[in-house]
């Protein structure tokens, strides 16, 4: 039934090794033509975006100093996020042949383009796949303004503390701030000690990007409509980035960091798919197909759907759980989740049930 959480049943009693079950699906995976790149989607894709941006930028000229320029200002903010999902793509290898070609196109994208560091990103996101959902490996639940595990949610203190005893309610409000925390994070990685890679290639693509778009911004629109416009991009662009990837693995299972499991096992359990096909797969950039784009992470996005059909076949023979479930089912998923975890920040002293709970 639509909506309704998709968990395969066994077909049999007799489970076998998962890695033996993985080396099976990535032959038949290969045998499908599944890993070969698909340039004509790409292509087609990196057209209308530019065509969006192109639109974006004309209306922005023809509105002038008008308050319909917040139409602008939110349109802009999806096409940055559409444009970051084709980033992340070329990120993992999937869109042109050759790893360089990938990297350039990503760094072009991600840093020119959306306003982010590409190294930061890619160190980040590689750690989240070596290891999503492991405690003290993945920086994805790291504690930041919220808390994704119970033990971390203890520690916070203050303000902190407050909010995330609250974070189930203030989780998606305060997404509309992600895409400043972004950009802060990205500006923080490229400024710290140490060497990075790229440093100042990327410092000079982001001061253009930025004196470009603020110069725009506040030559063309007065102080408080150009305040306005920045506000609401930036609003847009957190969300729709920050819930995208919130529905991939928050509320699925966390790992200890002592656990001992199988990279297909690890990979299919953390890892939570979303239903609904082509919309779906327009709307996230891919992401929907969470389990097969963490199992095949240069797999392009158009062959994920078929890819889908033969992990879920072999999960549902070897009985290895994979989760699927309706957007709106995934979202409410996620509110749960970071409203247990959150309770964990609450003071013993005045909530028994958590003293007990915290005591077990």
């Amino acid at each position: 039934m639509p909506g309704r959480l998709r968990q395969t049943t066994p077909r049999t009693a007799n489970a076998i090794d998962p890695i033996r079950t993985f080396t099976a699906v990535s032959r038949t995976v290969k045998e499908t033509g599944l890993l070969r790149r698909s340039h004509g989607f790409y292509l087609t894709l990196g057209i209308a975006l530019a065509l969006a941006l192109g639109g974006a930028i004309t209306g922005f000229v023809l509105f002038g100093a008008s308050w319909y320029q917040l139409l602008i200002a939110g349109g802009l903010g999806i096409v940055l996020t559409q444009a970051a999902f084709l980033g992340h793509e070329a990120s993992h290898r999937q869109v042109l042949a050759s790893g360089p070609a990938n990297d350039r196109l990503g760094r072009l994208i991600v840093t020119l383009g959306v306003g982010m560091s590409y190294q930061w990103w890619m160190t980040k996101h590689t750690r989240h796949h070596a290891n999503p959902n492991r405690v003290g490996r993945d920086p994805d639940i790291e504690i930041d303004t919220v808390a994704f595990t119970a033990e971390s949610a203890a520690t916070q203190r203050g303000l902190l503390a407050w909010i995330t005893r609250r974070q189930g309610c203030l989780f998606y409000p305060l997404l509309l701030l992600e895409g400043l925390n972004l950009h802060a994070h990205s500006l923080r990685s490229l400024v710290r000690r140490g060497r990075v890679e790229g440093r100042w290639f990327e410092l000079g693509m982001l001061a253009l990007r930025w004196t470009v778009y603020l110069g725009a911004l506040f030559w063309v629109l007065p102080l408080g409509m150009a305040f306005a416009f920045l506000g609401v991009q930036l609003a847009v662009f957190g969300f729709y980035m920050g819930s995208s990837f919130a529905v991939n693995h928050t509320g699925m299972p966390i790992i200890p960091a002592d656990a001992k499991l199988d990279f297909f096992t690890k990979q299919v359990r953390t890892s939570r798919n979303i239903a609904g096909g082509w919309w779906a797969s327009a709307l996230l950039g891919g992401l929907n197909y969470q389990v097969e784009h963490h199992l095949f992470p240069n797999m392009a996005r158009p062959h994920l759907a078929r890819a889908r059909e033969i992990v879920r076949e072999y999960c549902a023979t070897h009985e290895i759980p994979y989760t699927e479930m309706s957007l709106a089912r995934a979202h409410a998923a996620v509110v749960r989740h970071m409203h247990e975890v959150g309770r964990a920040a609450v003071d013993p002293f005045t909530c028994p049930l958590v003293a007990s709970y915290r005591r077990a």
